[in-house]
């Protein structure tokens, strides 16, 4: 239960100190918010806003023309699961449609009013200053791509220029204008006026290339219904009235498509009707002159009614054969021109054929060739689209061609049948006299010619009045309209990323600076890290106008983070009853971690309490007492020795044996402390053969009982051997370690020495800490009793 609460403990510490590196950084993150907040508000200054327009059409169905496939379709035989919704589509994306819409509007053509920061774009005849007209031909002319700029001077003049820092040259509106596309004019319109003293970018590209950008943004989708007839049309443009043009424009050139492929399909059946009446005009009249000169020549008028019975069922038995010798004629004919058909052409419908399978199916050829004619133009055979459409008009052609072979089988042995029936009645007719039988022959042919000939002048009117009623495939269920606002950019969406972004570079940085620190920072850091060695003491980094050495008075934090320093060592010191108990040593991993820096100021914390303290410079190689007493500090006992210069050191002292410790030691007064120095003296030539000297041990235990504390700042422990060679004289071992700036695996190297046993009494002490970090994580830190001002009293 205990192992589970600590682990709990630990973990929720671990967390609150993850969130308090952050928190210490609070001001990185309102600075990066604020930054990016104010990025995000000039982008959406100087952002051109974009406007969506959107329609609704519908898609008409074709009345009294039910597909004989339509069952086929159903079942996504043919269409792989196509619907005619998503054939609609496809025309109605087709490219061909855009280039025309292109052309309409003349999109390939654009104005901008330049500005400062950014340009305004001109939309409409109401808005253009003047009108751009090219010389070559259209062929060319749509291919053609350049930008130029011009500035109206006048309601008559105006300067060109290629690029937008080049010189002007000042033409009249209405001149020709030679230019690298070819010579174009421009021509004023009536609100020139208000752009006199602007300038003008015109933007000219092809018109292939406009169709191509517009396809590409339009988006056609159908209802979400699979049974519905609607179709969704939506355009993001800059400008939102030419979107909204742009749509209805493309619903225009959709409609006249149709209703053209409609009147199409009807002048081709005019056309076929026409050329058969043509052809029945000629027999029509043979027959009325046979008649006229078989009468004429035998002096016929009036036959008579005879054999009113016999000539009843003969006329009967005639009509039927009539309308028999109709419909096979028409049917033969249909034959042939289906048979003599290349390619995929449209063929007449409603021409007179009773079977309705044959005029349905014709029905549907004649759409999917209008189809396949439109997609035509802006593809090649080769596109899978026309392969399909090509393999169902296969299928329907053959299907027409068995059907109509049925047909006239049946209407051939239905003529054969009637025939045979006729002749019978006929056989009783043959005793009238001859002249009946002859002239009755002649009103035979007078009269079917004649039946077929009111017939066909029937089926053109038709075929006129379906050519003037032809209409549109698709109902505008709703006109194009644009948003209120724009969709792009979003002010909140732009604000809310701007500010997301503006926190996660700073917390990228400060997670990225956090993962790759290997540094030590403060008392907790150390602690992670150093295994059974206690950590004393942390020291706060020190501004550029504090003083290095504590006072007498002083409360500042310095001071008191070596008082609790000294606190802690005599504490140490009690619980160790080794002799000599009293001699401490500074070392640290490299130099300018601040070992001179502890010595001398733990050197002064001792004496602000009355004791008698030494201080001695045993770091011989590079020493650094010298910068922290100066010589203004010393009382000189021989004011006829210079004050410095010829002072012996330790060196001197361990070389010349005539020397005692009262002939090396300097007394000082430091900020209203006194304390004993023993500088290290000249730089020797062998520092480590001096270091190992008997009278090395000798002065350590004469200083041990002549002062109550010796504090030896010593050489650093992984540049030199010379603290581990003297390092058995020492009752306690300060390891000083640089906030930010020792590596936490350098501390594997005092723990190391101390596990090995070459280092006792050995504690740590961390130097430079942030005040943000004295403490557990910065939370809890020194200064008590210290007034300060809270940040608000400041405002």
């Amino acid at each position: 239960m205990n192992k589970t609460g600590l682990a709990s403990s630990n973990s929720e510490l671990d967390f609150k100190e993850i969130i308090s590196t952050y928190l210490k950084k609070w001001k990185w993150f309102a600075l990066g918010a604020f930054i990016a907040v104010i990025l995000a508000h000039i982008y959406l200054r100087y952002a051109v806003p974009e406007y969506m327009a959107s329609a609704k059409i519908q898609i008409l169905e074709e009345s009294g023309a039910t597909s004989e496939l339509s069952v086929l379709e159903d079942l996504n035989i043919f269409s792989g699961g196509k619907t005619k919704i998503d054939d609609e589509i496809d025309i109605l994306n087709a490219r061909s449609n855009y280039i025309n819409l292109v052309k309409e509007l003349k999109l390939n053509v654009r104005y901008f009013v330049t500005g400062n920061i950014k340009s305004k774009e001109l939309y409409g005849e109401d808005q253009y200053p003047f009108n751009l007209s090219f010389i070559a031909p259209d062929s060319l002319a749509n291919k053609l791509e350049h930008e130029f700029f011009v500035d109206v001077i006048s309601e008559s003049n105006f300067g060109y220029s290629v690029e937008e820092d080049d010189a002007i040259d000042r033409y009249t509106f209405g001149s020709k204008l030679e230019t690298e596309i070819g010579d174009i004019i421009l021509t004023p319109n009536d609100i020139l006026e208000k752009y006199i003293g602007q300038r003008i970018h015109v933007v000219v590209s092809p018109i292939y290339m406009v169709a191509d950008r517009y396809r590409e943004a339009m988006l056609i989708t159908a209802a979400d219904s699979k049974f519905s007839n609607i179709i969704d049309i939506s355009l993001t443009d800059r400008v939102q009235k030419r979107a909204i043009d742009i749509i209805n424009a493309l619903v225009e050139i959709n409609n006249v498509n149709a209703v053209r492929d409609k009147k199409e399909v009807a002048d081709r059946t005019t056309k076929f009707i026409n050329d058969r009446i043509g052809e029945i005009y000629n027999s029509l009249s043979s027959a009325d002159e046979t008649a006229e000169n078989f009468k004429s020549s035998r002096g016929i008028t009036d036959l008579g009614s005879q054999a009113n019975v016999t000539f009843e069922q003969s006329t009967i038995g005639e009509q039927q054969l009539q309308d028999a010798s109709i419909q096979l004629n028409i049917a033969n004919s249909m034959k042939d021109l289906i048979a003599d058909q290349e390619g995929y052409d449209i063929i007449p419908t409603n021409v007179g054929i009773s079977d309705p399978s044959i005029t349905n199916a014709a029905s549907q050829y004649n759409e999917l060739v209008a189809q396949r004619k439109r997609l035509l133009e802006s593809s090649n055979e080769k596109n899978p689209v026309i392969v399909k459409l090509d393999q169902q008009l296969e299928i329907l052609k053959r299907g027409m061609q068995s059907s109509l072979n049925n047909v006239t089988n049946n209407l051939n042995l239905e003529v054969n049948s009637l025939s045979k029936q006729l002749s019978q009645i006929n056989s009783r007719i043959y005793a009238a006299p001859g002249n009946e039988r002859a002239l009755r022959d002649i009103t035979r042919k007078q009269q079917t010619t004649e039946s077929l000939y009111l017939y066909l002048l029937q089926k053109r009117e038709e075929s006129q009045i379906t050519f003037a009623s032809a209409s549109p495939k698709s109902k505008i269920v709703d006109s194009a309209y644009g948003s209120f606002q724009p969709v792009s950019p979003k002010s909140k969406l732009v604000y809310l990323a701007s500010l997301i972004l503006g926190l996660i570079i700073p917390f990228s940085i400060i997670y990225l600076k956090e993962l790759l620190d290997d540094k030590v920072h403060n008392k907790l850091d150390l602690e992670k890290n150093a295994g059974d060695i206690p950590v004393i003491v942390e020291v706060p980094r020190l501004g550029r106008k504090d003083d290095r050495l504590v006072t007498k008075q002083d409360r500042s934090v310095l001071a008191e983070s070596l008082r609790i320093l000294r606190t802690n060592l005599n504490y140490i010191q009690r619980s160790h009853k080794s002799t000599p108990n009293n001699i401490i040593f500074i070392t640290s991993s490299v130099p300018g971690e601040g070992k001179t820096f502890i010595s001398s100021n733990l050197a002064a914390i001792y004496a602000n309490t009355g004791k008698k303290v030494l201080l001695i410079g045993a770091d011989i190689r590079n020493p650094k007492l010298y910068d922290f007493f100066t010589t203004d500090d010393m009382i000189q006992t021989d004011k006829m020795k210079p004050k410095r210069s010829t002072k012996d050191g330790l060196t001197e002292y361990l070389v010349n044996s005539n020397l005692n410790v009262q002939d090396i030691t300097i007394p000082a007064q430091v900020n209203e402390n006194s304390i004993d120095i023993i500088f290290s003296g000249k730089i020797p030539p062998n520092p480590t053969e001096l270091l190992m000297n008997d009278r090395m041990g000798e002065l350590f235990k004469k200083v041990s009982e002549l002062y109550d504390y010796v504090i030896v700042d010593t050489a650093p422990l992984m540049v030199v051997t010379d603290t581990l060679l003297i390092s058995e004289y020492a009752s306690q071992i300060l390891y000083v370690v640089k906030a930010g700036g020792t590596e936490k695996k350098v501390l594997n190297f005092p723990v190391k020495l101390k596990a090995e046993g070459k280092l006792k009494g050995l504690s740590f002490v961390v130097n430079n800490v942030k005040q943000s970090n004295l403490g557990y994580g910065g939370k809890y830190g020194y200064g008590y009793g210290k007034s300060v001002k809270k940040w608000w009293k400041f405002a």
